[in-house]
């Protein structure tokens, strides 16, 4: 096969996905006409890679032109979720912290420099719910549940630098941490007191605190409780950081730290 091929072959499977992850976007439904141009090809294109997906029973026609993923698609994605064993073991301790504090409770790993959502539990009542979700990501810098990561895989300032990849840290409020020295101060200070936070860095008026969670699996990852600064302030949060660690060590048989 020639390489010109192969590189037309890998464009057209490129295509396939970034017309799936369109259609994730649109659970109502989207038209061709949207997602060529959204997705700037020819509508004969994006045309053949849902047919492709449909063959696979991936994606369907709900109507003329109109477009939702297809049921498969979502068996199989809802099928690898729950065969985690870290998600399944996790979500008693996060369901009695939403409960305990009537505010959301997420579990997270690493992935590169983002943190992805492993687990989420929301308060049963009486609180606004984030818009976080089960496989989504944030930067790992802005977040508790990534700082708390970050500071058993990173062992000094140069391996910091050489994790980023030359990556700026973006801000997303006037309290995100944007340089390398302030980031590996603020790793070496959530090492040294076992639990790390979010004042406010990744949104505003919300807090957070983390603690890790080793559930026995090859990847460690990190529990949280996100908390509205103005019903939680963060000093009050982090008071309660000994009682959530017992919660998870509790729920999971886990040592408490």
């Amino acid at each position: 096969m020639s390489e010109q091929h192969e590189d037309e072959k890998l464009v057209g499977a490129d295509r396939v996905l970034a017309v799936l992850i369109d259609l994730a976007g649109h659970p109502q439904g989207v038209t061709l006409d949207e997602m060529a141009q959204r997705l700037q090809s020819s509508k004969p294109t994006v045309h053949r890679a849902l047919s492709a997906l449909r063959r696979a029973h991936l994606a369907e026609q709900v109507s003329r032109g109109v477009y939702v993923l297809g049921d498969e698609f979502i068996r199989l994605a809802f099928r690898h979720h729950s065969a985690k064993p870290d998600a399944i073991r996790i979500e008693p301790a996060l369901q009695k912290l939403a409960q305990q504090y009537g505010e959301t409770a997420h579990y997270a790993v690493l992935a590169g420099t983002e943190v992805v959502y492993r687990a989420k539990v929301d308060p049963p009542v009486g609180s606004v719910r984030l818009t976080s979700e089960v496989g989504g990501r944030n930067p790992a810098h802005r977040t508790a549940v990534g700082k708390m990561l970050l500071s058993r895989e990173v062992n000094s300032e140069a391996e910091l630098v050489e994790w980023l990849g030359g990556q700026p840290l973006e801000a997303r409020t006037p309290n995100s941490i944007t340089t390398i020295p302030s980031l590996w101060a603020e790793l070496e200070a959530t090492r040294d007191r076992g639990y790390a936070i979010d004042d406010q860095e990744n949104e505003i008026g919300l807090n957070c605190v983390a603690v890790l969670a080793d559930l026995g699996t090859p990847q460690i990852g990190a529990v949280s409780v996100s908390a509205l600064a103005f019903r939680l302030p963060l000093e009050k949060l982090i008071d309660e950081v000994p009682t959530i660690r017992a919660i998870i060590a509790e729920t999971q048989a886990i040592p408490a730290a």
